[in-house]
């Protein structure tokens, strides 16, 4: 009688998700806490739409010309030359706000030094967050002209191209500081407060307060040289028309060239 010996059956090690599936998931969870903090989903996304749609129904302003002492500026209604001001802000609001305070957050609750044990590395989180962020924005600014066309008759830009690439310009660099703040920040508050102070600060230079035309030369010429003032300033460039924004381009592209690597070269995971 013959027997028949069986090779031992042997164990399958676990498939390991992908790197790509792993960051996908990883940004949709980032996202659905992103989510669910009223104040991120209020001011980062619904804010500047908002913003701009109250403006345009309430003020009496709003459909006078922009600036009748200019040849160009004056073909405009108030609150179409407000919008790209309005589109500096979304700007502002996640790149010097919601973005360096949560990761600042992370690093006091210490999830940034637990990361850095875990076979998940913890740059992934950086990149879910700017992920999110990115998408958060994107709404916010697409959320924004929509309703300003729809609602408050807000005019189309001259040169849309133009206006895109300012803007793609304006999200580096206003995230190259972002990023600086949430490189070094140790806490979220500590974060909160610097992002906030900048926040605030940008919003002048952008126009928010007061429109950047009705300001004296010196501060338009200061402002040129602030991220949001250089995003305001070419995307309503762009927007009406007028000259080439060179020196505002230069000015984002300068900050995005020099902050991104700093805040990469100062970043504390814990």
């Amino acid at each position: 009688m013959s027997t028949t010996t069986t090779a031992p059956a042997r164990a399958v090690a676990p498939r390991r998700p992908s790197a790509a599936r792993a960051l996908r998931r990883l940004t949709l969870t980032e996202g659905r806490l992103f989510l669910r903090d009223p104040s991120n989903a209020f001011f980062a996304i619904v804010f500047p739409g908002l913003l701009l749609t109250v403006l345009g129904l309430v003020m009496p302003w709003a459909d006078q010309p922009f600036d009748v002492d200019d040849p160009i500026l004056s073909q405009f209604t108030a609150i179409t030359g407000y919008t790209p001001t309005v589109l500096a802000l979304a700007v502002g609001t996640v790149a010097f706000t919601t973005f360096p305070t949560t990761i600042a957050t992370y690093r006091q609750r210490g999830v940034l030094r637990r990361l850095s044990t875990t076979p998940v590395p913890p740059t992934r989180v950086l990149v879910a967050q700017v992920a999110v962020n990115l998408a958060a924005l994107l709404v916010a600014a697409v959320l924004a002209f929509v309703l300003g066309v729809a609602v408050v008759g807000v005019e189309a830009p001259t040169q849309p191209l133009l206006v895109v690439g300012a803007f793609v310009l304006s999200v580096l660099a206003a995230f190259a500081v972002g990023s600086l703040i949430a490189a070094v920040a140790p806490t979220g508050p500590a974060a909160n407060g610097i992002g906030a102070t900048v926040y605030f600060m940008s919003l002048f230079f952008a126009g928010v307060w007061l429109p950047l035309p009705l300001m004296p030369d010196v501060v338009q010429t200061i402002a040129q040289f602030t991220p949001l003032g250089a995003a305001a300033q070419a995307m309503s460039a762009a927007w009406f028309g007028q000259p080439f924004p060179g020196v505002e381009l230069l000015a984002l592209a300068g900050w995005a060239l020099v902050g991104i690597p700093l805040a990469a070269r100062l970043f504390r995971w814990s």
